[in-house]
């Protein structure tokens, strides 16, 4: 009779408990679930930061978190993880009453994406483990992987060309009446600018810095149309990392910067416009808009979008295109922007082995850029 006793009294127990914990499990149980930083680069470390606070007197012997995001995030350790076209974090924590845990999960971004967690799902247990309770809540947790910037000796030159172009544009845009300074004398410069007295008391030639009549601007515009038979994704992710590449370059002149590109916003389904700016905001600007480029979908029509943004030029900007194609519709607007006179330059990022035939008409304003596996 006894050991009948202990066990409708164990069993008591070990109900009360079960209902207990199925009905308090998740009463003042905090959990969150954020990236550390709102953006990174291509191939760096970012941080997810798992936090549980467990604001009741019941211990949880076991809980489970669990969340899914892209497969282009690669976890430094991954346990209890399936990995298919997401991956799926399934990690499991003990904690006592009144107790809070942070956890800090590293991992490398390899593609550039907008990556977003938008449900965590959370799994509880009775003290035995015996019974299994889940609930779900939304979290708004989103990470920018931007475009690392792409460098090579041929890109490096084809900048010190532009460089080159800025200067002459800066000279034609200067104001006679107006000026901001006085600096050491470089071979670019026209001796009528030469402020003597300055000169003659440095013993180096020294001439007057004018203002400008008009805030110089580089306009990039970025074609991802690609409706070959052989699709060149490569060509498209390169492309962008090219635009990051031209943007930091010119940003760090205090040049102001504008982007355009027919690519599909992750988010808002529409193109991308981004108006011209400086400082390293425009840099982040530019880079979260490539971020949230979905080359899953087709693109809108390059010259149907940007045909009279291009030709309508003021004379005071720079024009640059990034394309890994060469698309009768986009030669025939490369076309019409020479019959204008308008000054350009085509950067053509190209996998074959040999370099892509175009136009004789554009020939002279492409910049080719061979991809190195």
């Amino acid at each position: 009779m006894k050991i009948l006793g202990i066990g409708i009294i164990a069993f008591f127990l070990f109900s009360l408990q079960r209902r207990i914990y199925q009905k308090l499990w998740s009463r003042n149980l905090k959990v969150s679930v954020t990236f550390s930083q709102k953006g990174i680069t291509e191939g760096e470390e970012g941080e997810i930061v798992e936090v549980i606070e467990n604001r009741k007197w019941l211990p949880l012997t076991m809980l489970k978190v669990k969340f899914q995001t892209s497969r282009n995030l690669e976890f430094a350790d991954n346990p209890g993880s399936n990995t298919t076209d997401q991956y799926y974090r399934n990690d499991i924590f003990q904690i006592g009453g009144g107790e809070r845990i942070t956890r800090k999960l590293k991992f490398v971004g390899k593609k550039r994406g907008y990556y977003h967690i938008k449900n965590i799902d959370l799994v509880g247990a009775d003290l035995f483990l015996t019974s299994e309770q889940v609930e779900s809540m939304s979290t708004n947790c989103y990470l920018y992987v931007y475009p690392r910037m792409y460098d090579s000796k041929e890109f490096r030159m084809s900048l010190q060309k532009l460089n080159g172009e800025v200067i002459v544009k800066r000279h034609m845009l200067e104001d006679p009446f107006e000026y901001r300074g006085i600096r050491e004398y470089q071979p670019y410069d026209d001796m009528r600018s030469v402020n003597w007295k300055a000169t003659a008391k440095t013993g180096a030639l020294m001439v007057n810095q004018k203002n400008y009549t008009a805030m110089q601007t580089v306009r990039i515009f970025l074609n991802t149309e690609d409706t070959g038979v052989l699709k060149k994704e490569d060509g498209v992710e390169v492309s962008m990392r090219i635009v990051m590449g031209l943007t930091s370059f010119f940003l760090a002149q205090g040049i102001k910067v504008a982007f355009y590109a027919n690519g599909r916003d992750v988010i808002s389904g529409e193109w991308v416009k981004i108006d011209g700016g400086a400082g390293a905001g425009q840099q982040d600007a530019i880079g979260r808009a490539l971020a949230r480029i979905d080359t899953a979908k087709q693109p809108w029509s390059f010259v149907e979008l940007f045909e009279e943004t291009v030709l309508n030029d003021s004379g005071s900007t720079i024009t640059l295109f990034v394309s890994p194609n060469g698309y009768d519709d986009f030669i025939g607007l490369l076309t019409r922007c020479k019959e204008k006179e308008l000054t350009y330059t085509w950067f053509y990022p190209y996998a074959t082995v040999e370099k892509p035939v175009v136009s004789d008409a554009v020939i002279d304003h492409v910049q080719f850029l061979k991809l190195r596996r």
